[in-house]
Formats: C-alpha cells, structure tokens, sequence
C-alpha cells in the first residue's frame, strides 16, 4: 500500500529505484523475447501499443507494465507514486517499440539518450534529427513529451541504437518534479555532447539494422 511519508522521500532516492526497478523489469522482457518466448513476444506486442500514450490512456496495459513493483515502497507518496507509474509507463512501452523486430538487444544500460541520438546522426550533425531532439527537451506537458520521444524512439529503431530503459525511467521520474526537466536536459545534452561517433568497438555491435526474429510478426 502506497502511503504518505512524514518525512519527504529524497527525489534522488526515488529516482534511482524508479531506474532499478524498470531496468530490471525491461531485461526480463528483453531476455525472453530474444529467446524468442511466447510469452515476452506477446507482451511486447501489446505493450507497443502505449508507445507514446500516457497510463490513463491505455487502460488495457493496466497491469502489464510491471508497474506493481513499485508500490512494494510504501514510503512514497501518492503523487510519488503516480509520478513513478506514469515514468516506468513510458519507459517500458517504448521500450517495447524499440526491441520490435530487433534480434540484438535495444536495452543497454549505461547508453543515455542523448549519446543514442549522438550516434544515430554518425559523423556529422544531423540538422533534421537535432531539432527531434530539441523538441524532445522543450516538451511542455507530459503528453507532449511521450509523443516526442516515441518519435525519436522510432529513428534509434531504425538504426538499431540502443539505450538504456532503467536510466530513462529514472530522468522520466524527474522530469515531473519542479525544476526537474531542466536537470534532465542538461544531462541530455551532456550527454550527446560528450559522444564522438566513432566505429564500434571490438565486440560491439555496430549501428546497423538487426535481421526480424523469427516470431515478431506483428504490425507496429
């Protein structure tokens, strides 16, 4: 039960259980799909469907999103807790429409979005793809944001970048505290900033298009 704490949660605290927690959910969708399971094949198909789509919007993924796990902390409160359902929301669908067809692994801890769409543009600055970006980070409401990402979601599928889910859930989480947006746009923006395209290193896939799974024949 998610109760009222009388000392308030750290943000920092619940930020990096929210990044724990829906990192930990998305590699346990991740490894199933790719061991081409019945099971994980079928919830991400129909975890795609809130791709961009808020919660309240998709009542059909209630429950599926793994989003229970996060009630086990009863210090959050219910604004918290809403606030972290609406972040593992997010993360967890789009992560479901950047693994779609993938056979190599779309979640990748430690790969920020801002160094994703960094080495989506390859050596030179993408002049179309940037202003995505931009518009990602000056999204005002939260269903401007959700829409925006899953934009750019759809070009790191193309290319088959990967991020990191649990890392974009915990920013998501931020994201709706005061003045949060603006330190997840700095990190952003650090982010891409600090990436210099470069061939991938030994034992690293590169950025090129996986081949379908076998089972994934699902329509976006």
């Amino acid at each position: 039960m998610v109760v009222t704490s009388a000392k308030p949660v750290p943000r920092q605290r619940v930020e990096e259980f929210v990044g724990r927690i829906t990192g930990e959910y998305v590699s346990e969708l991740q490894a199933g799909y790719l061991a081409d399971q019945s099971w994980a094949v079928a919830s991400l198909a129909q975890l795609r469907r809130g791709a961009g789509k808020l919660p309240q919007d998709v009542p059909e993924l209630w429950g599926m999103t793994g989003a229970e796990r996060l009630f086990a902390d009863e210090t959050l409160s219910e604004a918290k807790a809403a606030q972290a359902e609406t972040a593992m929301f997010l993360a967890v669908t789009l992560y479901a429409l950047h693994q779609q067809s993938q056979a190599e692994p779309m979640h990748r801890p430690g790969v920020e979005l801002g160094e994703a769409v960094r080495r989506l543009m390859g050596d030179e600055i993408d002049e179309p793809i940037r202003r995505r970006f931009v518009r990602v980070g000056t999204a005002a409401t939260r269903d401007a944001l959700a829409t925006r990402l899953r934009e750019i979601i759809t070009l790191l599928r193309r290319d088959a970048i990967p991020l990191d889910y649990g890392l974009l859930a915990g920013q998501l989480y931020l994201a709706q505290t005061p003045d949060g947006l603006r330190q997840v746009r700095q990190r952003w923006g650090r982010s891409f900033h600090a990436h210099r395209a470069k061939s991938a290193s030994p034992g690293e896939s590169p950025a090129t298009p996986s081949k379908p799974t076998p089972s994934d024949k699902e329509a976006a």
